[in-house]
């Protein structure tokens, strides 16, 4: 009898050896977890918002704006976790364990070493204390490799325990600065507090992404093994050579993050740049809802990832109605009472913009679905997934620097239109036959 093991996914599949697709989850378990991601997603976004105000009664004005500035950095530092969860997720989901420790490891510590050799310079420019800038280091080593805990659970479909796992970080990233805060202990003490903190979680996710002993999460989704359930007919020798996570496909990743999050501010920055004060606090005031329709349909591309990895079609195709409903939905909310969401976000001196607020909420919206068709590219290894969002980012500067009016509608025509645009682009890569 022939005991070796199948080398790759097609022979463990030709020979039986494949593990098969367990039964989708249904759908009442499928919006519990749902739910429970929302849930984390808030708790996060919640605690973060907490640090700043909780500084605001505690900290000088100095004090405050250095530990803002600080907490921002630490979010651009962290993408390449973003990125390596994405990496690894879409890697679990089609091929089962990646082996992808040790590339989490040296992608943490290189995130923290390029942390440490800007923080001179950030500290010069921006006016820091050295001692916080360096706090970034262990801030950034801990919430990059964190990804790697999240991604195996996001790609196992284990969607209740990566909600318990996103809380159990956001409480050690954020629960530190808060009770530093409570206690004192001022900027520097909050932020050491949350560095220790942020690394003793480590272990705890790494926990909770140990395999489960029954094989499977309760959401109904599987804990996928070295042979993932891909139709052999669908792989190509390219695909069956390696199993192994791969630093190019993190760095992809990665590139692909960091260019969901530049074309999603470059407005806003444009905005400060060409603006005078007055139409600039306007378009950040307007800004909140453009991000508020961005993020909020963010669940489901998350959900739907393993399933865009194992090239599921119809599965991209319901994510896509999902955030398409979810947007016109936020337009037409926004349409209707922009003004009381002006007035809560900014006050009564930003009402004359509230006839604005749909094309705010509609520029979202079509960021949303452009996200989600970025993941899917990534997860199904197409090459240069986010090179349209690159080549939108610099048509939006040129096109606001050179031709549009220095005005909020200005800046926000051109705003909407290359969101349109890259949202096209990218439906039109979607959609496409593929090329055999």
């Amino acid at each position: 009898m022939n005991t070796e093991e199948p080398r790759t996914v097609a022979e463990a599949i030709q020979s039986g050896t494949a593990q098969r697709p367990a039964p989708a989850p249904s759908p009442v378990r499928l919006g519990a977890a749902g739910a429970a991601v929302t849930a984390a997603t808030m708790l996060t976004n919640g605690l973060a918002y907490l640090v700043p105000m909780l500084g605001a009664r505690q900290l000088p004005a100095a004090d405050l704006g250095a530990l803002a500035t600080v907490l921002a950095l630490g979010a651009i530092a962290a993408v390449p976790g973003l990125g390596l969860q994405i990496a690894v997720a879409a890697h679990r989901a089609r091929w089962g364990p990646s082996g992808a420790s040790q590339l989490a490891v040296r992608t943490a510590a290189f995130s923290a070493g390029v942390t440490l050799a800007a923080a001179p310079v950030l500290t010069i420019v921006l006016r820091l204390p050295i001692a916080l800038t360096l706090l970034l280091v262990p801030i950034t080593f801990a919430t990059v490799l964190a990804g790697r805990w999240l991604g195996d659970l996001q790609g196992d479909q284990r969607f209740l325990r990566l909600a318990a796992a996103m809380s159990v970080l956001a409480a050690g990233r954020y629960g530190g600065p808060i009770i530093g805060l409570a206690l004192g202990w001022g900027a520097g003490g909050a932020l050491l507090l949350g560095a220790l903190a942020g690394l003793l979680v480590l272990p705890l996710l790494a926990r909770l992404a140990a395999p489960s002993p029954a094989g499977g999460d309760v959401t109904g989704g599987p804990v996928l093994s070295v042979a993932d359930p891909v139709p052999a007919a669908a792989l190509s020798p390219r695909d069956t050579g390696d199993r192994l996570l791969t630093g190019r496909q993190v760095r992809t990743a990665c590139a692909a993050t960091l260019a969901m999050l530049v074309i999603s501010y470059v407005d806003l920055l444009l905005a400060r740049q060409l603006l005078p004060a007055t139409g600039s606090g306007g378009y950040a005031v307007g800004s909140v809802l453009t991000k508020g329709a961005l993020w909020a349909p963010q669940v489901v591309t998350l959900l739907v990832l393993p399933k865009l990895a194992r090239g599921d079609r119809r599965a991209r195709a319901l994510a896509l109605g999902l955030i398409l409903a979810s947007g016109a939905v936020l337009v037409g909310a926004a349409a209707v009472a922009g003004e009381l969401a002006f007035r809560l976000v900014g006050g009564a001196d930003y009402l004359h913009l509230a006839g604005e607020a749909p094309l705010f909420a509609a520029t979202g919206a079509l960021y949303a679905v452009v996200f989600m068709l970025v993941n899917d590219r990534v997860a199904t290894g197409a090459r240069w997934p986010a090179a349209p969002l690159w080549v939108a980012t610099a048509g939006l500067v040129g096109t606001a620097l050179l031709v549009a009016p220095r005005t909020v509608e200005g800046v926000l025509t051109c705003a909407l239109v290359t969101a349109a645009l890259t949202a096209a682009v990218m439906g039109w890569l979607a959609l496409r036959p593929s090329r055999r």
